[in-house]
């Protein structure tokens, strides 16, 4: 993976108070634009997405939303992400994803979130959360190849570096939902190995040599190939 640019900044991280089941959703492409600011860009606390966000409150695989969410942040950490790209990590599934539908946080307040965790890891979340899979997930490793909106219906091309970035939070995360349940392992993990093996181009090499430890032959006879057009279920 080509080298990125590290994220500065420390400080508090800002209550945002809002429903957790919020589903809103606001128009625009990818990535909408945000005000400038010359304020150092604030790293949220540990315990801020369980805490402010009531993450913790929300069943998932492992556990809970917010235990997942500092897993995979500690995950790309262990692979070495920049700071920005940890960030995203710790918050990709604020505004829902393609498959967990609830939103943390709705789509017309994307600034605050922006405010806590910068704009650069704000965008990389909404990137991430913003996927149409079925559509985009097939051909994600070409850079000729659209990347499918679904809260907008447009589509965009990513820069390579967005693209890779986006394979890195989405193998931390399918690689956590694997490690800490068997049952999504024995059912997807066939998929997933097929998916980041045709997306490997695109992943760190600690990271593909996770996916290839963590997602080969996790089900004895379990069948080979590429994922179904409908893409690969997740959690995450």
């Amino acid at each position: 993976m080509a080298a990125r640019a590290g994220l500065t900044g420390a400080g508090r991280a800002a209550s945002i108070g809002a429903d957790p089941t919020a589903e809103e959703r606001t128009p625009g492409p990818w990535p909408c634009p945000l005000p400038r600011r010359t304020r150092p860009q604030p790293t949220p606390s540990r315990s801020w997405a369980n805490r402010e966000r009531g993450a913790g409150r929300l069943p998932h695989p492992g556990g809970d939303l917010a235990t997942h969410l500092r897993r995979v942040h500690s995950q790309l950490a262990t692979w070495g992400a920049r700071p920005a790209l940890r960030l995203a990590g710790l918050c990709h599934a604020f505004y829902g994803t393609d498959g967990f539908p609830t939103a943390l946080l709705p789509l017309p307040r994307r600034a605050e979130l922006a405010a806590v965790i910068g704009e650069e890891a704000e965008e990389l979340v909404y990137l991430y959360a913003s996927c149409d899979r079925p559509a985009t997930y097939p051909r994600l490793a070409d850079p000729e190849a659209p990347f499918h909106d679904r809260f907008t219906g447009t589509t965009t091309l990513p820069s390579l570096a967005a693209r890779r970035d986006f394979a890195e939070i989405s193998a931390a995360n399918e690689l956590d939902l694997a490690a800490h349940d068997p049952d999504f392992l024995a059912a997807h993990g066939p998929d997933l190995l097929a998916l980041f093996t045709r997306v490997s181009s695109l992943l760190s090499p600690a990271a593909w040599a996770d996916c290839q430890a963590v997602l080969a032959d996790p089900l004895p006879g379990s069948p080979e190939g590429p994922p179904p057009p409908c893409g690969v279920p997740s959690a995450g």
